[in-house]
């Protein structure tokens, strides 16, 4: 899911913000994955636009606040957080309605966060005559683009500007450490584990400043090896807020699965998997990141003998779209099984990194394939002819065959479960691309 930056779509209520989120993400509100099983958000979407690709968040209309804790609260909470997490703003107003008080509101905002931001002034039907285009600049947030989200007019110049305008980020070095994202919803126990790791092998203390001014990078060495904690608990500043928190753990969360190499899905032991964990969950799986689901609080769960096994098999059935994450049963409080969990982090990113050669691949697709060959199409057989590793983080592999298209989902699985089971590469998802031999 992440791509190389977030752009987050604001603005007052009904100036055409969703359409502008469909028309850019193609029209799909949700990835079409073979994949079952993956809740999806409608708040936040992959985009691509002449090979950049970035992250798209949608939000709620701003409006100025009349009363405190109520559904406007919320929504401006939500767009705030947006603000806060985005690389670059698109700012939605409506050229038909012209400047309304709640505009300014937002403008406000913006002034404050000191953000890129790109002026979109939507609803536009005639692009010969923009008489009142020029009230707009009074905005003081730079030019204002005219476009209309519902019939695509001037978005490929809107997405030109934001290709232009996205702050290019330095790829981060591997040196530093392995990077572990702790991702969930509030109150699971980030902080908890986080505090634990740092307070038992505080080899080196410095806080460096995150992304965010409420999320921190933790470096830590542990017997001798270094890690990067990525916490993304900042949210709960405003605890009173409680029923919008789910939203922006999302939010939340997608910053730090972009940046990390390995993420935590940390699950409340005493409340089980909820459908905002399972969200969170398909964030790292989309991103094609390593992943252990961490369930915290065991401590605190009344047990007999078959208790783990239960909860186990409760998460394969909720997160069946990443069985391949191994689980882990924690108390950050008392310490239980953190040296696992160390040794489990340890392990999915060794097998993320892990490259297997041409020679071995070929050999066992050719074992693979004659052990139960493809079905044919219409009398039409697919051939595969040879495999390569196409990259790590997450492992890709490119399948040359003459009939890309014939490859059915379930022959994917197939050859992803014999793969796993010959290679391993626990912990993270496994992608087959297949291309048409030129």
């Amino acid at each position: 899911m992440s791509g190389k930056g977030i752009v987050a779509i604001v603005g007052r209520p009904n100036v055409g913000k969703s359409t502008l989120f469909n028309r850019i993400v193609g029209g799909r509100v949700s990835i079409v994955e073979d994949t079952p099983g993956v809740t999806r958000d409608r708040i936040y979407q992959k985009a691509e636009w002449l090979g950049h690709t970035f992250t798209l968040v949608d939000t709620g209309g701003i409006v100025e606040l009349t009363t405190e804790g109520g559904m406007e609260e919320q929504i401006r909470y939500q767009a705030e957080l947006a603000i806060e997490e985005a690389d670059l703003v698109i700012f939605v107003v409506d050229y038909r309605a012209g400047l309304l008080p709640d505009d300014w509101t937002v403008a406000q905002l913006l002034r404050k966060c000191a953000k890129p931001v790109l002026l979109a002034v939507n609803k536009v039907e005639n692009f010969e005559e923009l008489h009142e285009l020029s009230a707009f600049y009074g905005l003081g947030l730079g030019d204002p683009l005219p476009i209309s989200a519902a019939h695509g007019m001037n978005i490929g110049d809107l997405l030109d500007r934001v290709i232009d305008k996205l702050p290019h980020r330095p790829e981060e070095d591997d040196e530093e450490g392995i990077r572990v994202a702790l991702i969930g919803r509030p109150n699971v126990g980030k902080s908890s584990l986080v505090n634990y790791v740092l307070g038992e092998n505080r080899s080196i203390v410095t806080d460096i400043p995150g992304t965010t001014r409420d999320a921190i990078d933790s470096p830590v060495v542990v017997n001798g090896k270094k890690y990067i904690l990525i916490d993304t608990a900042g949210i709960r500043r405003k605890a009173r807020i409680a029923e919008a928190t789910e939203r922006y753990s999302v939010i939340r969360s997608l910053r730090a699965v972009e940046r990390c190499h390995v993420a935590l899905i940390v699950i409340d032991a005493q409340e089980g998997i909820t459908e905002q964990d399972k969200r969170i969950a398909g964030l790292a799986h989309e991103a094609g990141r390593a992943s252990i689901v961490v369930v915290n609080k065991w401590d605190l769960v009344p047990k007999d003998s078959k208790t783990m096994n239960r909860f186990e098999k409760e998460i394969r059935e909720q997160l069946a779209f990443m069985s391949y994450a191994p689980t882990v049963f924690v108390s950050a409080l008392t310490g239980q099984r953190m040296y696992k969990l160390l040794e489990l982090i340890d392990y999915v990113d060794e097998q993320a990194v892990k490259r297997l050669s041409t020679g071995i691949l070929n050999q066992y697709l050719e074992e693979v394939v004659s052990l139960n060959p493809p079905p044919s199409d219409k009398g039409k057989n697919l051939k595969f002819y040879y495999m390569t590793q196409a990259g790590v983080r997450p492992p890709s592999f490119l399948v040359f065959a003459n009939r890309p298209e014939q490859v059915h989902f379930s022959y994917k699985r197939y050859l992803e479960n014999k793969f796993r089971e010959a290679f391993g590469f626990e912990g993270n998802p496994i992608q087959f691309i297949f291309k048409e031999k030129s």
